[in-house]
């Protein structure tokens, strides 16, 4: 029987009451729970977000602990490397690749002498010694090697040495090596230029941003310094220098200085291999100035092609005697002074031109004073302080007087170009239209000139720089060195400064060699039609189908074959006396 009483209700709701309570209660805390769990879960998974985050960060964009250098480069564009040197084609000279440097902060080294013994074994010719000092000091900084290869990176990375770090960089790399040592210079460990175009050019390049295109060849660049090398061998000379000029614009399309360095290797440049002979060096060029002589009395005046000297017998002048090499022993006409180099003839018609207007006429064609061109490197021309009349005769045949090959060669461009003097540059682009030419000579005057050297080619000293197909004019060179003891006749610099196609020129080649030595080939002659002619000869012949010049006959005509050059006829000088024309055909 159930109990309905007042008390037993109250007693059976009391009690429901407290199961309500308890229940509420239970779920309240297990509410709270809930919520902590879900908090904590939050905040564990910020911080491992915060830590991939962080790991993220110093992996792939931060430094790290990598300093700031105060004395590094100024801030770079977003580049950031050193900009591109190019040729005329566009094929990369110099350029930058990123590289790494290791560093240490010896206070967090734990074991110097471990370190030492790994990182010796894994770089090699770090000196372990050098290497614990460094890790030993009580610095914070220090540098144990400076532009490391990828696997140097890589190897030193497994070793795991605590305090080792690595700075990122970029090395200059010329991927061509020796090829255009001279030009292109090289830069220090900080990369800043310090020679060459690297140092003339060091803040534009520094700026980044669009390559430097130079009116280089590497094509014809290579061929040169190939042909050079091959008759520094074949010779044994002391060195060589060659040069490659657009008449037209001043533009050089070749320039080489033997011996030479690997700019990857910066210590090769010290010495002469770094010594650049085709801007730096002055030599007394010899009868190539015999050029400078011809076309100076022939634009003033004071001669015309059907005159002509006494060259029988030496002069003698003070303790001097000028006389011939290979002697007529006769009287010569202007264009047999030049196509047999005759020094008598040649002093004989400077002095006819005086000394007031050789200096002029010299100093016209830039040959005494510094070439203007964009290397840091460039020679101050030997003249003489007083100009008298002994110094007049000697600087007719090339001597007393001490020019850059580069000057000779742009003092030659402007003889046949028409007569017009253009600074060479080693900028594309940067000749012709955009220099501001000076004419220094008639064209009359240039196209009598370019008869003469067409002439010496074909029948006088320079036979062995005729390139058959090709129509080459110029003049052999050949000086006794200077020495403490007077002229060494025993050390010689040779020289063939040619242009092509002579009838139009476009190209001057100049190639000079240094203490050349005859031999069984030359007959043991090593003057400048025997050395360096057929350098000249050579090049041409290679280089010409490169350039888009055809062979051609006499008349210019492709194909034609030998005929008449018409352009220069001078009869005798005096009856009876014989006469070269240019008129003969090649045998």
């Amino acid at each position: 029987m159930i109990d309905t009483s007042p008390a037993c209700r109250l007693a059976s709701a009391a009690r429901k009451s407290g199961r309500i309570r308890l229940e509420g209660n239970r779920k309240q805390a297990l509410e709270k729970s809930r919520g902590r769990l879900l908090v904590t879960g939050a905040v564990i998974a910020a911080a491992f977000l915060a830590i991939a985050g962080r790991l993220v960060d110093l992996t792939l964009y931060d430094l790290g602990a990598e300093p700031r250098l105060a004395h590094s480069a100024p801030a770079q564009p977003a580049a950031g490397a050193r900009a591109d040197i190019v040729d005329r084609n566009g094929v990369i000279l110099a350029t930058s690749l990123p590289i790494a440097s290791l560093y240490a902060d010896p206070r967090e080294v734990i074991d110097a002498g471990e370190a030492a013994d790994k990182l010796a074994g894994v770089l090699a010719g770090l000196d372990r010694d050098k290497v614990l000092a460094k890790l030993k000091s009580p610095g914070s900084f220090v540098w144990l090697r400076r532009n490391l290869t990828p696997n140097q990176h890589y190897e030193v990375n497994r070793l795991g040495i605590p305090g080792l770090f690595f700075q990122r960089g970029e090395r200059r790399v010329y991927p061509h090596g020796r090829t255009v040592s001279h030009v292109l210079g090289l830069t220090d460990v900080d990369g800043r230029g310090i020679a060459g175009v690297e140092r003339y050019f060091d803040q534009t390049l520094r700026r980044g941003g669009a390559g430097m295109a130079l009116a280089l060849d590497l094509r014809i660049q290579d061929m040169l310094r190939r042909e050079l090398s091959s008759a520094v061998d074949e010779f044994d000379a002391a060195g060589a220098a060659g040069l490659i000029l657009d008449v037209a614009t001043g533009e050089v399309l070749a320039m080489v200085s033997l011996p030479d360095f690997d700019p990857n290797v910066p210590a090769g440049a010290r010495g002469k291999p770094g010594f650049n002979r085709v801007t730096k060096g002055v030599y007394e060029m010899g009868s190539t100035f015999k050029l400078f002589t011809t076309a100076m009395a022939l634009d003033s005046g004071t001669v015309t092609l059907r005159d002509g000297y006494d060259a029988s017998r030496p002069i003698n002048i003070s303790r001097f005697t000028i006389s011939d090499f290979h002697g007529k022993n006769r009287w010569l006409t202007v264009p047999e002074i030049l196509v047999y180099s005759s020094n008598i003839g040649a002093a004989k018609m400077a002095m006819d031109v005086g000394g007031p207007t050789q200096r002029r006429y010299l100093e016209r064609l830039g040959l005494l004073n510094s070439p203007a061109i964009e290397l840091p490197e460039v020679g101050t021309p030997l003249t003489p302080e007083t100009w008298r009349d002994i110094n007049t005769m000697t600087i007719s045949y090339g001597h007393g007087i001490a020019v850059s090959p580069l000057q000779m060669a742009g003092a030659v461009a402007s003889v046949v170009n028409g007569g017009i003097r253009y600074p060479a540059t080693l900028l594309k682009g940067n000749g012709g239209a955009a220099a501001v030419g000076e004419r220094v000579l008639s064209a009359e005057t240039s196209k009598q000139m370019r008869g003469l050297m067409r002439l010496v080619v074909r029948s006088g000293t320079g036979k062995k720089a005729n390139a058959r197909g090709y129509l080459v004019g110029g003049k052999t060179g050949t000086a006794e060195k200077m020495s403490a003891n007077g002229y060494q006749s025993d050390s010689l610099i040779s020289s063939f400064v040619g242009a092509f196609p002579i009838d139009r020129p476009r190209y001057v080649v100049m190639v000079l060699l240094d203490e050349p030595k005859g031999n069984e080939k030359t007959f043991n002659y090593a003057t400048g039609g025997w050395v360096a002619a057929p350098v000249v000869r050579r090049m041409v012949r290679a280089m010409a189908p490169l350039l888009g010049i055809p062979p051609a006959g006499e008349d210019g005509k492709p194909g034609s074959g030998p005929a008449r050059l018409a352009s220069l006829r001078p009869g005798p000088a005096k009856p009876g006396e014989f006469t070269p024309r240019i008129t003969d055909n090649d045998p």
